[in-house]
């Protein structure tokens, strides 16, 4: 007699199908931005510095740009749902075309990237590096978008292995076309530091020709008709999408920014405590990785439920996926909080930053748990095409009681003596715990809708 598999456990089931392949392709395209440190490292200290501090102004502005087109996967994911195939071919087309605008402004920010660069203050050699790994990153910009818009096709459809593929394919060639540019292999010019950018940009563009390469000939992919005459640009259906991505754009300004100037504010406390508090934010980064999988896979699930008429199943699966989220962020957080002191010693040999990290790494457990609860409740929202009141919320809370409250608690004595990075990371455990909350509110107020 075979054993029935509950409702729950089938729900669980689907979640972590499509879960586990968006997490490695996660892991894959953060450990990008570690090898071109670490191979940076080997040069100089100069290659270093400005291959940490360009990385972060491009991802900065290629992920706020990039962030518009994550409408994607839930429009399709609606469509899809719906068995509407030849719509979601059309709706490629013209994410197409706000493609193109969107990469037009990420080019002119890289090669023009002036303001940007006058905050740092940085040396003039090291303002040279940057500029020129800045100006070659502008190249791989309309692949790495060419590749967003596979990855949201393929993620809306249920179908996340190939993101996964593509993305660990693109790690295995970045260490030898690093090494051809960077070091000046196989006749090619030695470019140091900006060689980094060089080979991410080959990179983009070889696996955008191949993804898409594989796609136009796949039989899954020819229901979508993506072969068809190019659409032309739709007023209504690109009003539409920006409707939704450009409040989710905004959402992720709001939370990359309250982070970044957090990590500018500290600075100001000396290298050592800039040193634990990257260690700590670092860990918090990949720590929500996790939480974000789950998420991602969440708002197509729920997404392909309502497209199917099936909402209270939906509404199931947003609290599956929540629970699970949060049993597996107990666990983290509880591994963070024991085990602080070895963690930081894995991350560096100074123990003067090691002293000052424990605590902060401790933060990070209590700050996790908020973290993975909006993670996932934020993104089964997009699964229902909800994205102007979780903007509302990130703004309010992440730059005003975040951002603002850890200046007065970090660096002021307007609530006592100043607390240093430990004031910063009150005020952000604060301010993401609201936002959690408030956000997981709405998520419930909008799945009981009928």
């Amino acid at each position: 007699m075979e054993r029935s598999t509950s409702p729950t456990s089938q729900l669980i089931q689907r979640v972590i199908h499509l879960a586990w392949p968006v997490l490695v392709a996660q892991l894959a395209m953060m450990a990008n931005a570690v090898i071109d440190t670490a191979m940076a490292g080997r040069l100089s200290t100069i290659d270093l510095a400005s291959v940490g501090i360009a990385v972060a102004i491009t991802a900065t502005v290629l992920m706020t740009l990039i962030s518009v087109l994550l409408a994607l996967p839930a429009i399709i994911a609606h469509l899809y749902g719906a068995g509407r195939g030849a719509d979601v071919g059309r709706e490629i087309h013209q994410s197409v075309w706000v493609s193109l605008v969107l990469a037009l402004v990420a080019i002119l920010l890289l090669c023009f990237p002036g303001p940007i660069i006058a905050i740092s203050q940085l040396q003039p050699i090291v303002e040279t590096k940057v500029r020129a790994y800045l100006a070659a990153s502008a190249w791989g910009v309309p692949g790495v978008f060419a590749l967003r818009i596979f990855f949201g096709l393929s993620t809306g459809i249920g179908r996340p292995r190939p993101v996964m593929l593509f993305n660990l394919l693109s790690l295995a060639i970045k260490i030898p076309l690093n090494a051809v540019f960077m070091y000046g292999l196989l006749g090619a010019p030695e470019m140091g530091g900006p060689g980094c950018a060089v080979a991410t940009s080959v990179d983009a563009w070889l696996m955008a020709a191949l993804a898409w390469g594989w796609c136009l000939r796949h039989p899954h992919y020819m229901q979508f008709q993506l072969r068809k005459r190019f659409a032309a640009p739709d007023r209504k259906a690109i009003v539409e999408f920006l409707r939704l991505g450009i409040p989710i754009g905004l959402t992720f300004i709001a939370d990359v920014t309250a982070f970044t100037f957090m990590a500018l504010f500290i600075a100001r406390l000396g290298p050592v405590v800039s040193g634990a508090h990257q260690i700590a934010a670092n860990l918090a980064a990949l720590a929500f990785m996790i939480p974000l999988a789950l998420g991602n896979a969440t708002a197509v699930l729920v997404g392909q439920d309502i497209g199917a008429g099936q909402r209270e199943r939906a509404r199931h699966m947003c609290w599956v996926a929540t629970r699970l989220g949060m049993a597996i962020a107990v666990v983290l957080s509880l591994i963070f909080w024991l085990a602080a002191p070895y963690i930081a010693a894995l991350y560096t040999t100074d123990t003067e930053v090691q002293q000052v990290a424990i605590p902060l790494i401790m933060l990070v457990a209590v700050y996790h748990l908020g973290d993975a609860l909006q993670g996932v409740a934020v993104n089964a929202l997009r699964g229902y095409k909800k994205s102007v009141v979780p903007m509302l919320i990130y703004a309010t809370m992440l730059w005003g009681l975040g951002l603002g409250g850890g200046f007065l608690l970090g660096l002021t004595d307007t609530f006592g003596p100043a607390r240093g990075a430990q004031g910063f990371w009150f005020a952000g455990i604060a301010s993401l715990w609201l936002v959690a909350g408030l956000v997981a509110v709405y998520l419930n107020r909008v799945s009981r809708a009928k």
